[in-house]
């Protein structure tokens, strides 16, 4: 596995072949075809700490910071990450349709106006103080980034499930 600090990260070879899947290009010439980024801290830390994953899951190069990247392999990164990772932020809470589960949530996200149906409480999960994942019921992630910071009414919403 290749670390590469911000003096080395200009000399990634990453590419994107003909078929769409992206190339990696090793320091000793070995080509990878079908690498995957992966973030190590996705919400914590989402511009720092990646792996380029090879099509069997093994590491084979470490970056630490996306900003020490050439424009054009941190867009070519970006890309891949936003066909992979789906996680719509929620703004505000609406609605609940009842507080035992399975219940249906009418929530403002990042992404638009929604519905997701909570099957079980326990698909609510804390990360950190004030962070939340809620999995719907069609396995959608939907990230509460910090839930201080939501309105009165959305809190208090959200306070009767945790």
């Amino acid at each position: 596995m290749e670390i590469l600090t911000a003096q080395s990260t200009a000399d990634i070879k990453l590419t994107r072949n003909l078929a769409g899947r992206l190339q990696f290009t090793a320091s000793d010439g070995k080509d990878h075809v079908g690498v995957s980024p992966v973030r190590a801290f996705p919400i914590a830390a989402p511009d720092e700490g990646f792996s380029l994953l090879n099509q069997e899951g093994r590491e084979l190069v470490w970056i630490n910071r996306l900003e020490d990247l050439p424009v054009t392999t941190r867009v070519l990164i970006e890309e891949e990450l936003a066909l992979r990772e789906f996680m719509p932020e929620i703004q505000r809470i609406n609605q609940v349709s009842s507080f035992a589960t399975p219940s249906t949530w009418k929530v403002e996200t990042d992404r638009g106006d929604t519905e997701l149906v909570l099957k079980a409480e326990d698909h609510i999960r804390r990360l950190g103080h004030a962070s939340l994942i809620i999995t719907d019921s069609h396995d959608v992630n939907f990230l509460i980034r910090d839930s201080d910071q939501l309105d009165k009414h959305s809190r208090k919403l959200l306070d009767r499930f945790l």
